[in-house]
C-alpha cells in the first residue's frame, strides 16, 4: 500500500495545487538528544516533500501514545535509555506492519546483525551523510531493506572471534528468544510472531538445542534470558 502511494506522488508530478503537495508517507522519529530530533525532524520535511515527519519524540512510551501513531516508518535511536530492548521495539513495530530504520552513534556488527535479525529494514550510523536517512526511510516504505556501502563492507569483513560460541540463529528463532526471554509467556511470544503456540514453542526449544551444541547449556527461562544478555541482545550503548 506504501509503495502504491509512493507511485501515485510521483505520478502527480504533472498534477496542480495540493495533489502534488500530498506526502506519500508519514515518518515517526524517535530520538532521546533533542537537538539530533529536532534537526532530522526539520531537515527531512524539508529536503524530501514525499516524507511528512507526522511523529517526533523523545520516548518509545510517547511513540506508542502519540496520536499519530501507527504510521508508515520509525526512524528509531538504537538507545533511549528505557530498558526496553531495541530488537523488542523492532519486533513489535513489524507485529503492527510499522517498518523501522535504526539511527545510531555505534557501527558495531553485532548491534547491526541483531537488529536486522529483528526485522529492521535498515540501520544507520549517525556519522553517514543525512542523505542516507531519505533513501534508507524510503526502501522500508516499499517493503525493502537498505544499507550502506560502508556497512555492507564493515559486515563482509567482521568474523567475530568468538563465532564459535555463539549460536547461528535463524531471524526467527532470534525474535522468539527477545520475546520469550523478555519475559512474554508463550501465547504472547506466538502472536507476536503470528503463529502457533506449537510453532513458538519450537523455535524456543531450537534455540535451546542450538546453545547445547556451542556448550551454554539453556534449559530454563532465567537461562535464556542470560545467554540473551551475554550475546548482546538485550544490551544498549
Amino acid at each position: 500500500m506504501i509503495r502504491a502511494r509512493l507511485e501515485s506522488v510521483a505520478g502527480q508530478a504533472e498534477l496542480p495545487g495540493d495533489a502534488m503537495s500530498a506526502p506519500a508517507l508519514r515518518l515517526a522519529i524517535v530520538d532521546d538528544h533533542q537537538m539530533v530530533l529536532s534537526g532530522l525532524q526539520a531537515w527531512v520535511g524539508q529536503a524530501d516533500g514525499r516524507i511528512e515527519v507526522v511523529i517526533a519524540v523523545a520516548s518509545w512510551a510517547d511513540l506508542l501514545d502519540h496520536p499519530a501513531f501507527p504510521v508508515d516508518v520509525v526512524l528509531l535511536d538504537l538507545d533511549l535509555g528505557d530498558g526496553v530492548p531495541t530488537p523488542l521495539k523492532i519486533s513489535t513495530l513489524r507485529h503492527a506492519g510499522i517498518a523501522t530504520v535504526v539511527i545510531s552513534t555505534l557501527a558495531d556488527p553485532a548491534h547491526i546483525r541483531i537488529c536486522l535479525a529483528a526485522g529492521a529494514a535498515g540501520y544507520l550510523p549517525k556519522t553517514e551523510p543525512p542523505d542516507e536517512i531519505l533513501r534508507a526511510v524510503t526502501a522500508a516504505a516499499t517493503g525493502e531493506g537498505y544499507m550502506t556501502p560502508s556497512l555492507a563492507a564493515l559486515l563482509v569483513a567482521d568474523r567475530e572471534d568468538d563465532a564459535e560460541n555463539a549460536p547461528a540463529l535463524s531471524p526467527q528463532e532470534l525474535r522468539a528468544l527477545i520475546l520469550y526471554a523478555s519475559g512474554l509467556p508463550m501465547k504472547s511470544v506466538a502472536l507476536r510472531l503470528g503463529v502457533s503456540i506449537h510453532t513458538a514453542k519450537g523455535y524456543v526449544d531450537r534455540v535451546r538445542e542450538k546453545y547445547t551444541q556451542v556448550g551454554r547449556e539453556a534449559r530454563t527461562k532465567v537461562d535464556l534470558h542470560r545467554r540473551a544478555a551475554e550475546d548482546g541482545l538485550f544490551t544498549s550503548e
